[in-house]
C-alpha cells in the first residue's frame, strides 16, 4: 500500500476540485465484510492523470463518466484515473472488511448480550478502508451517506439521519468536510436525546451500558450544553452543523474523535464502576476538547498534516480553559490536573530523541505515515502550554479576536500556520510572528532557575534561563509562618529574560517558586534554600497550582538525575497524606508507582519503594475513614492494591467483597485486585474463570486476559505470547490487556527468554496488522521492566538494523530512550 506524500497531495489539490460524495454502505452482508459504493462528482482543471484511494477486499466495478475501468488496474490502494478537463463522475463498488483494530469500520460484538455494533474511525488514511475517496484534508466536499442496516439497528452519521420507507437510513447532506471526518455509527444503540439552542443533541452507547449512561446523562449533557454556550460567547461563527451527537463506542483507539456532528468517544467514559472527580473532569475536558474542534479543525481544517498541532493544541487549550470557565461548579480548577498529568507528558516527549517542533517544517512531514507520529505530548500538551503562554503574553481579548478573524477568513476551507499567525497578528501590535518562531519552530524544554543576591532586607532575584524562549511568568515569594509553613509574601509577574533583576524587600525568602501560576512551559529549579523548604513544607504551599509546579519540578529532577528517587518517595510520604488536591495525589502516586518503583530504583530496592507507596496508601485510608472524601479513598485503595507485595490483605478484600470501612468492590476494583494477586502468584485460572462468569462484559474479558497473562506460570506466559504474536485473533483492546499482564518486574526471571524475541515478533506484527497494532505493541508489549545494559543494547541493535513501519520505530525510539534514562538514574 502506498502512503500519500505531501507533494502528491499538493499536485492533486491543484488538479482537482471535489464537489460531492454519495456513499452507500450495506452492513447486512455478514460479520466479516460489508458492501460499499461511492459516487464522486469532481472537476479536473486540465487533462491529466491522477488516482483515487481504496483498500478493498474485492473491487467489483469502477466507472468514470459511465465508462468502465479495469478493476485489475488497482495498484495497492490506488486506482489510476486518466481525466479530460472538466466535470466528472466516478462510481466505485467494492467489498470492504470490518476491522478489529479500531481503524476503518470497526465491528464489535458485545459479550454481555451478543449485540453487534460498528463505527468508523477514518483518520489520516483510513477512509480508504470504507469507501473510495480522494483522501487528503484539503479536498473538501459535501457528503451524503446512505446505510442499509439490520432492522433493529439505529444509524448515526454527521448529519441528522432518517429511516426511509425501504428500510435504509439516509443522513442529511453535510457542509464541506474533509474525507477523514466522515462518520457512521450503527447498532442497537441506547440513546438519550434532548434539544439545546434549537438543535437536536444526543448521547449514545451500547445497550449493555445503558444503566451507566443513564446515571451520568444529566452531567454529560450539562457539560455539553455549558461548553456549547461558552463557545458561542467566545466565537463569532455559530456552530456549523445540524445536530450534536456523542457516541461512546467500544474498543476505540483514541480518547475521542471530532467527527462533525457525531463525536465518537471511547466507551470507558461511560463509567461502570466508581471513579474520582478528576476522572469525571477528564471526561468533561474531552467533551470540551472535541467540541472546540467543531470550529478549529472541522470548520477550518489544516491543509496538510504538518499543521496537526493547529487542531490539537487549540482544542487541548480550549478544552481545559472552557471547562474551567463553564463548569467551575463541578470542576473548580482543571489546570491543576493539566499541570501534573498532561504537561508532564509534554515535558517527557520533548526530551526524547523523537522530539519535534510544535509546528514542524513541512519537509519534516513528507507523507501520512510520518504525520501519524506527531500525535504525541508535543502536539497536545506542549502546544496547549504554548497557547496558554501566548494568551498570557497577548491577552485573551486579542487572542480571541485573532481566532475569530481566522474563522471568518477560512470557514469551510483550509488554513496553514502562516494563515493562523497572520490572523492573530491582525488583532494585536505584538510581534506574533517572532513569538511563533521562538515557540513553535524550536524543540526542547527551557530550564528556569532563581538566583538571589543581597543581604539583610534587600535582595535581587535574577532568573537564569537555560534555553532560548521568552517567558511571561508569575514568581511566588514565601516566608515561614509561626508553624514554619510557607506563607505568601508577594507575587510578581515578570518577563524572562529580564531587563533588570527583581528587587525584593524583606528577609531572604524561605521559598521562591518560578512559574507559580504555571503559565509557561519550562522546567523549574530551586535555589538551595527553596529546595530545602520544598522538601519539608510542600503540602503547606497555599496554592494548589503552585504545588503542581513544584511536584512537576521534583519529577523532572528525578528524571534528570538531580534528585534521588528515594528523596521523591520521602517527599510523597511526608506530604501526600496531608494533600487536599486529588489530582496531585493521583499524579504523584502514579509517578511513584509506575516510574520510580518499576524503573528508577534498582531491583533490590523495589520492594522498599513499593512498601513506601503502600504506606502512603495506608495513611490515606486512615485519613478517609469518615467517608467524606470518597475520591481520595478510592485513589488510596487503588494505590494500596497496586503496591501490595503480599496477598493477604487484598485477597481478604476480594473474598469479602469490600474494603474495610468501604468501598464495596465494584468490577473495576475486583479485576484490579485479581490482577495483582495473579502477579503475586496468589490466584489461578479457576478464580479468573469464576470472576469472568461473574462479569462477562467486554471489560471483564479484558480483565481476564490481563490476569491470565500475569500468572507466574511458564504455560500461561507461552499462551499469552502466542495470542499476542502468533495469531491475529485479538482485537486491539484484548491485545493491550494481554500485553499489560505479560511483563511484570516480579517475574523478570520467568520472562527473560521473551525479551530478545520481542523485536522480531513486534516487527512482524506491525507489518501484518498495521500502525494501530504496531503502536500498541510498542507501547504495551515492550519489555520496559528489563532495565539493564544488555536489554538496551539489544534494542538499539534492532533499531539500527531492522526495517519496521514508522509507528513501531517511533515507539521503540521512545521506549529505548526511557530505558536509557532509567539506567542513568539507577547509576546515579
Amino acid at each position: 500500500m502506498s502512503v500519500l506524500t505531501r507533494d502528491e497531495a499538493q499536485t492533486r489539490a491543484q488538479f482537482l476540485d471535489v464537489h460531492h460524495y454519495l456513499v452507500d454502505l450495506d452492513l447486512t452482508t455478514g460479520a466479516e465484510t460489508f458492501e460499499s459504493t461511492s459516487t464522486v462528482r469532481f472537476t479536473a482543471r486540465a487533462a491529466g492523470d491522477t488516482f483515487v484511494e481504496l483498500k478493498p477486499v474485492t473491487l467489483h466495478s469502477a466507472t468514470l463518466d459511465g465508462a468502465p475501468l479495469d478493476p485489475a488496474a488497482l495498484d495497492g490502494n490506488r486506482l489510476p484515473l486518466s481525466l479530460t478537463e472538466g466535470e466528472h463522475e466516478l462510481r466505485v463498488t467494492a467489498t470492504m472488511r470490518y476491522s478489529r483494530t479500531g481503524e476503518g469500520m470497526h465491528r464489535f460484538t458485545d459479550p454481555t448480550d451478543g449485540e453487534s455494533y460498528v463505527y468508523t474511525q477514518l483518520f489520516m488514511e483510513d477512509v480508504q478502508r470504507v469507501f473510495a475517496a480522494f483522501d487528503q484534508p484539503d479536498l473538501k466536499a459535501v457528503f451524503e451517506v446512505a446505510v442499509t442496516a439490520p432492522d433493529d439497528w439505529t444509524v448515526l452519521a454527521n448529519g441528522i439521519t432518517e429511516r426511509q420507507p425501504d428500510g435504509t437510513w439516509k443522513a442529511a447532506p453535510t457542509p464541506l468536510l474533509s474525507t477523514y471526518f466522515v462518520c457512521v455509527a450503527a447498532g442497537p444503540w441506547h440513546s438519550v436525546r434532548t434539544e439545546h439552542a434549537g438543535l437536536p443533541f444526543g448521547i449514545h452507547c451500547r445497550r449493555s451500558l445503558a444503566p451507566h449512561l443513564d446515571a451520568d446523562a444529566d452531567e454529560i449533557l450539562a457539560v455539553t450544553k455549558a461548553c456549547y454556550d461558552r463557545y458561542h460567547e467566545k466565537f463569532d461563527e455559530p456552530y456549523p452543523f445540524d445536530s450534536y451527537d456523542q457516541a461512546f463506542v467500544p474498543e476505540f483507539n483514541a480518547g475521542a474523535m471530532e467527527n462533525p456532528g457525531l463525536v465518537t468517544f471511547r466507551d470507558e467514559f461511560v463509567f461502570r464502576s466508581a471513579v474520582t472527580v478528576t476522572e469525571r473532569q477528564t471526561r468533561a475536558m474531552v467533551i470540551a476538547h472535541e467540541m472546540a474542534h467543531m470550529w478549529f479543525g472541522d470548520l477550518v481544517t489544516l491543509r496538510w498534516w504538518d499543521d496537526i498541532w493547529l487542531n490539537e493544541s487549540f482544542a487541548e487549550y480550549m478544552g481545559y480553559q472552557t471547562v474551567n470557565e463553564a463548569c467551575s461548579d463541578l470542576f473548580p480548577d482543571t489546570w491543576i490536573d493539566f499541570g501534573v498529568t498532561r504537561k508532564a507528558w509534554g515535558y517527557e516527549a520533548d526530551q526524547r530523541p523523537s522530539t519535534h517542533p510544535v509546528a514542524p517544517d513541512p519537509e519534516a512531514v513528507p507523507d501520512t505515515a510520518s504525520a501519524l507520529l506527531n500525535f504525541d505530548g508535543i502536539s497536545y500538551a506542549k502546544g496547549a502550554s504554548a497557547l496558554r503562554q501566548l494568551v498570557a503574553w497577548l491577552g485573551e481579548k486579542d487572542f480571541l479576536a485573532g481566532i475569530n478573524i481566522h474563522f471568518k477568513r477560512h470557514k469551510f476551507g483550509n488554513a496553514t500556520l502562516a494563515d493562523f499567525i497572520d490572523n492573530l497578528s491582525a488583532a494585536t501590535d505584538r510581534d506574533v510572528h517572532g513569538w511563533a518562531e521562538q515557540w513553535l519552530r524550536t524543540t526542547g524544554v527551557d530550564t528556569l532557575t532563581p538566583r538571589l543576591d543581597g543581604e539583610g532586607l534587600h535582595w535581587n532575584l535574577t532568573v537564569d534561563r537555560a534555553g532560548t524562549r521568552p517567558h511571561r511568568i508569575s514568581v511566588g515569594v514565601y516566608d515561614r509562618d509561626a508553624l514554619d509553613a510557607p506563607v505568601t509574601r508577594e507575587h510578581h509577574e515578570i518577563d524572562v529574560p529580564q531587563e533588570k533583576p527583581l528587587a525584593l524587600t524583606g528577609p531572604r525568602p524561605a521559598l521562591v517558586v518560578l512559574n507559580a501560576g504555571d503559565l509557561t512551559y519550562a522546567k523549574v529549579r530551586f535555589d538551595e534554600t527553596s529546595e530545602h523548604t520544598v522538601l519539608w513544607a510542600l503540602s503547606s504551599i497555599p496554592d494548589p497550582v503552585t504545588r503542581a509546579v513544584v511536584w512537576n519540578s521534583l519529577r523532572d529532577m528525578v528524571r534528570d538525575g538531580d534528585l534521588e528517587p528515594a528523596a521523591y518517595l520521602s517527599a510523597a510520604q511526608a506530604h501526600l497524606p496531608r494533600e487536599t488536591e486529588l489530582a496531585l495525589v493521583q499524579g504523584v502516586l502514579a509517578f511513584a508507582r509506575h516510574q520510580i518503583a518499576d524503573h528508577y530504583v534498582p531491583a533490590d530496592e523495589r520492594s522498599a519503594a513499593l512498601a513506601t507507596i503502600n504506606g502512603i496508601a495506608r495513611a490515606l485510608l486512615r485519613r478517609t475513614e469518615d467517608g467524606e472524601a470518597p475520591g481520595l479513598r478510592l485513589t488510596a485503595v487503588r494505590a494500596f492494591v497496586d503496591s501490595a507485595t503480599t496477598p493477604d490483605k487484598i485477597a481478604s478484600w476480594l473474598d469479602e467483597g469490600t474494603v474495610h470501612g468501604g468501598p464495596e468492590l465494584d468490577p473495576e476494583l475486583r479485576w484490579r485486585i485479581l490482577a495483582r494477586l495473579a502477579v503475586l502468584g496468589a490466584t489461578d485460572e479457576t478464580a479468573i474463570a469464576a470472576e469472568l462468569e461473574r462479569d462477562p462484559s467486554a471489560t471483564g474479558q479484558e480483565g481476564a486476559a490481563r490476569c491470565r497473562a500475569a500468572l507466574p506460570d511458564p504455560g500461561a506466559k507461552a499462551a499469552a505470547w502466542s495470542a499476542l504474536f502468533d495469531s491475529d485473533d485479538l482485537s486491539n483492546y484484548l491485545f493491550t490487556a494481554t500485553a499489560q499482564g505479560f511483563w511484570q518486574p516480579e517475574q523478570a526471571d520467568l520472562v527473560r527468554e521473551y525479551v530478545p524475541r520481542f523485536y522480531e515478533a513486534a516487527v512482524a506484527l506491525g507489518d501484518r496488522r498495521g500502525p494501530a497494532m504496531a503502536e500498541a505493541a510498542g507501547r504495551h508489549a515492550f519489555p520496559a521492566h528489563a532495565v539493564d545494559a544488555d536489554s538496551l543494547a539489544l534494542g538499539e541493535r534492532h533499531l539500527a538494523d531492522t526495517p519496521m513501519i514508522p509507528a513501531l520505530r517511533r515507539k521503540l525510539v521512545d521506549q529505548l530512550d526511557d530505558l536509557r534514562r532509567a539506567l542513568k538514574v539507577r547509576e546515579g
